[in-house]
């Protein structure tokens, strides 16, 4: 499947537009809201706000007939095959925190499988785009193709996921089986994860519980890079649910054998 240049131009205007929104905000005061109230804590602001308006403007001016989906405005109808998966702000505690693993994540869906995706992080001015065409990271004004590196066995292996504390229940005896057999862990990083991941810096990231918008802007990424990403069970990660990505053919199969006991449908 091939994706024009000029879809490839459009989503790199999109993260632009939402660069505006976010830089400008970020290690600044901001008012803060918890779209959980007393049920536990998922911060908002308005830059992620700002950010996913202006994404979804242009879409429509550009591609009336796609669909949309967003993380803060929900979702409109598509009268084509295209869908965009906005996430404005992957890392939104990140962000509030003033670490910069943060990132716009842009996806684009023709009849339900992501063909172009983008994760831009503003602040340290990285912009990771996959395609058919392959993946690449613009920073400094300055392209270069990127790849996973190669990772024969979990035991040599760098994972992350982003908060240990996510994997409950049965999930966590997954969790630590995996952090047992991989040499090297790091938490915290969000999109920021798969990103590194793409570049060759991490083997492994396993997460639970994500949403399809956490999610679809990274598969063309990490795929492009040469990499492996599916849910728990073997499937397509587009829904969210149980991920798992890999630099490395070899290390999905081996933790795919750990994870697949533990296996649910998307969240």
């Amino acid at each position: 499947m091939t994706v024009s240049v000029t879809m490839i131009s459009f989503i790199g205007q999109l993260a632009d537009l939402a660069r505006r929104q976010t830089l400008s905000r970020f290690r600044r005061p901001l008012a803060i809201e918890n779209k959980l109230g007393d049920a536990g804590y998922d911060p908002v602001t308005e830059a992620d706000r700002g950010a996913e308006q202006v994404i979804r403007e242009q879409i429509r001016l550009q591609f009336p007939d796609h669909g949309i989906r967003g993380e803060e405005f929900g979702i409109t109808a598509a009268n084509s095959a295209f869908t965009w998966v906005i996430d404005p702000i992957d890392g939104t505690r990140a962000f509030v925190s003033g670490l910069p693993v943060w990132g716009v994540l842009i996806g684009l869906l023709k009849e339900g499988q992501p063909i172009l995706g983008l994760m831009d992080q503003p602040f340290t001015d990285e912009r990771f785009v996959g395609s058919p065409d392959g993946a690449f990271l613009t920073h400094n004004g300055r392209e270069q193709p990127i790849s996973v590196r190669p990772c024969a066995k979990l035991a040599d292996a760098t994972f992350s996921t982003t908060d240990p504390f996510l994997f409950a229940g049965d999930e966590a005896a997954a969790f630590a089986a995996l952090r047992e057999a991989t040499c090297l862990q790091r938490y915290g990083l969000d999109c920021y994860a798969y990103s590194a991941l793409a570049l060759g810096g991490i083997d492994l990231v396993v997460e639970t519980g994500l949403q399809d918008y956490d999610i679809c802007g990274l598969i063309p990424v990490v795929e492009a890079a040469g990499g492996q990403i599916s849910t728990w069970s073997g499937q397509s990660a587009a829904k969210g649910g149980q991920i798992i990505a890999s630099g490395d053919a070899r290390i999905h199969a081996e933790a795919l054998e750990i994870l697949a006991p533990f296996a649910k449908g998307p969240a």
